[in-house]
C-alpha cells in the first residue's frame, strides 16, 4: 500500500539528511565528532536506518583529519547493521554494490572496539565491476554507487579499478554534469579526488569541477557531504 509507506519513507529520508548534515558539520569543524544520538538512550529506528544508509561515511570527519574512527559512530553503525540487515539484492550488480559498501563499513569498524564481528580482511566474494566488459558509461555509474569507498584508509580491487580508470571516471563525471545529474556527478568527482590524492594523473582539473558541482548541486546535505569529502581529498587529506 504505497500511501501507507510514503510517510515512513519520508521520515527515513529526513533522518538520512539529518545524519548527513551533522556529519558534514563535523567535517567542516576539522574532524570533530558528529553528535548523531543522545547518549545513554536507545537510538530510534529512523536514525539507525540513516546510519545504515551512510555506512562508512559516518567516519569521514575523523578519517579525513588523520584520526581513528569515532567510537560513538561505530557503536551506532554496529547497532544499525545488527538491527537492519542488508536488503535482499534485486540483481547481481546490486549484490556487488551492497557487498562492497558493507565491506567498507566492516573494514573501518575493525579499527574500533566494535569490530569483533567485522569481516575486515574479506572482500565480497564477487569481483568488482569489469570496466572493459561494461563500457565506461555503465562502469562509471556503478562506481558512483560505490563512492563510500573513496575514503582514506581503504584499499581494494575497487580502488585498483579507480586507479586504472581515471579517464572513464572523468568521462562519467562530465556526462553526469551535462545531464544535470547532481548525485552521480558529485560521487564520481569524489572518486577523481581520491585518485588525485593517490597520486594518479587526472584528465580533468579537479578544483574547477568541484566548484561547478557546488554551484549546481541539489542542495541536500547528503550531496553536500559527498562534495566536502571530495574537496578534503583534493586538498591533500591524509591517505
Amino acid at each position: 500500500m504505497p500511501f501507507a509507506e510514503t510517510p515512513l519513507r519520508d521520515e527515513y529520508a529526513a533522518a538520512v539528511e539529518r545524519v548527513a548534515g551533522r556529519t558534514l558539520d563535523a567535517l567542516r569543524d576539522g574532524g570533530g565528532t558528529a553528535v548523531l544520538a543522545e547518549p545513554h538512550t536507545a537510538a530510534p529506528r529512523p536514525l539507525l536506518a540513516a546510519v545504515r544508509v551512510l555506512g562508512a561515511d559516518v567516519f569521514a570527519p575523523q578519517l579525513l583529519s588523520g584520526a581513528e574512527p569515532d567510537a560513538a559512530a561505530a557503536a551506532l553503525l554496529t547497532e544499525a547493521r545488527r538491527t537492519l540487515p542488508a536488503p535482499v539484492p534485486a540483481s547481481e550488480d546490486a549484490a556487488l554494490v551492497i557487498g562492497w559498501q558493507d565491506w567498507a563499513a566492516d573494514r573501518l569498524l575493525a579499527r574500533t572496539s566494535y569490530g569483533d564481528g567485522a569481516r575486515a580482511g574479506s572482500p565480497p566474494p564477487l569481483p568488482p565491476f569489469d570496466r572493459e566488459r561494461l563500457g565506461w558509461r555503465t562502469w562509471s555509474a556503478r562506481m558512483a554507487q560505490l563512492s563510500v569507498l573513496a575514503l582514506p584508509g581503504l584499499d581494494s580491487p575497487v580502488h585498483d579499478a579507480a586507479r586504472a580508470g581515471t579517464l572513464d571516471l572523468a568521462r562519467g563525471t562530465v556526462r553526469a554534469m551535462l545531464r544535470r545529474d547532481a548525485t552521480t556527478s558529485v560521487r564520481l568527482a569524489r572518486w577523481l579526488a581520491w585518485a588525485h590524492a593517490d597520486g594518479r594523473p587526472l584528465r580533468l582539473e579537479i578544483e574547477p569541477v568541484l566548484d561547478r558541482i557546488g554551484q549546481v548541486d541539489d542542495g541536500t546535505d547528503r550531496s553536500g557531504l559527498e562534495l566536502a569529502i571530495a574537496r578534503a581529498l583534493a586538498n591533500g587529506a591524509p591517505r
